[in-house]
């Protein structure tokens, strides 16, 4: 007889490795299903201070690695698959993987969300010669040479906190003449004398034959042109959903961020979305793990209604 979990949660970030957490401990068979390294974004985030009671000194990738051991401890099983296809509707959903497909009564989508392009020119021709999207990746690479981070929210300035560890310098290009990122990232920033700002302004182009040479940058008020020698280049200007997989299946919003409700439901019943691939106001670790835990739950009240 074919196997039936009670859950199956595609990704394993922590939406996802929180709602593994609260199912088996509920006593659902569940499964996660990732495709790549387990903790999504968080994994690759050097600094974690503000995830309460996080211990002193903890990363991302630590506290993903906890995470999947807690989740494992209550019996959660994992599988690396890559998910071609699913089928939501009916009392038994179907995940089409490449190697094989697994059945379940609910499904909690943990898909996450990935970085948006600057959109420049030779930015795809460049990345990973100098253009990165993930500072604690690639840091390294960098060391003593001059560094660009495109941006103004909470990711930019505070992997520009992160860059100017290991930069020359480095400097923030942020088509605003205002920062979005918290307070409290503002004022380490601008306290740091490697991190200067470039007011008003966008990238062009990236220059440069093998590597990153220079940047090509307009000031969107004057019309100005000018070029910044710059070896490194991270783009952090926000994050697109990865929801492809379920178009025309569940409601969406025009960016394709899955709708819910507060129980983390979707339109189709036995269905949950959680983390940075739903609509919601903040995207962090904490709203993530809450919105796995809330969807577990849920899911399991869902289970229980059937039986009744």
């Amino acid at each position: 007889m074919e196997h039936i979990y009670d859950t199956i949660i595609i990704g394993g970030g922590p939406a996802g490795l929180s709602a593994g957490l609260y199912a088996s401990r509920s006593r659902m068979d569940t499964l996660v299903i990732e495709r790549a390294a387990y903790g999504g974004q968080v994994a690759t985030t050097d600094e974690l201070d503000n995830y309460p009671g996080s211990i002193e000194n903890s990363t991302g990738a630590s506290l993903s690695k906890r995470m999947k051991e807690q989740a494992a401890e209550f019996g959660t099983k994992f599988v690396n698959e890559e998910v071609a296809g699913v089928e939501l509707e009916g009392d038994i959903k179907v995940i089409k993987c490449m190697s094989k497909s697994y059945k379940a009564k609910t499904i909690i989508i943990a898909t996450g969300a990935y970085p948006r392009l600057g959109g420049f020119k030779n930015e795809t021709e460049l990345r990973g010669k100098g253009v990165s999207y993930c500072a604690t990746c690639d840091a390294d690479f960098f060391a003593d040479l001059d560094i660009a981070v495109l941006g103004g929210g909470d990711s930019a300035i505070s992997e520009a906190i992160y860059l100017a560890k290991f930069g020359e310098t480095v400097t923030v290009i942020h088509r605003r003449d205002e920062l979005r990122a918290a307070k409290s990232l503002q004022e380490k920033a601008f306290s740091n004398p490697k991190i200067k700002f470039v007011w008003d302004t966008v990238v062009e182009e990236a220059k440069g034959t093998e590597v990153l040479e220079s940047l090509v940058l307009k000031n969107i008020k004057t019309g100005e042109i000018s070029e910044l020698k710059s070896d490194g280049c991270f783009v952090f200007i926000g994050y697109l959903p990865i929801s492809e997989l379920f178009k025309g299946k569940i409601t969406m919003n025009e960016r394709g961020d899955v709708i819910t409700d507060e129980e983390m439901r979707t339109n189709i019943p036995g269905v949950y979305a959680a983390g940075d691939i739903r609509v919601k106001l903040l995207r962090q670790v904490i709203t993530a793990a809450a919105d796995g835990a809330i969807a577990a739950t849920h899911a399991e009240h869902y289970i229980e209604s059937k039986l009744r």
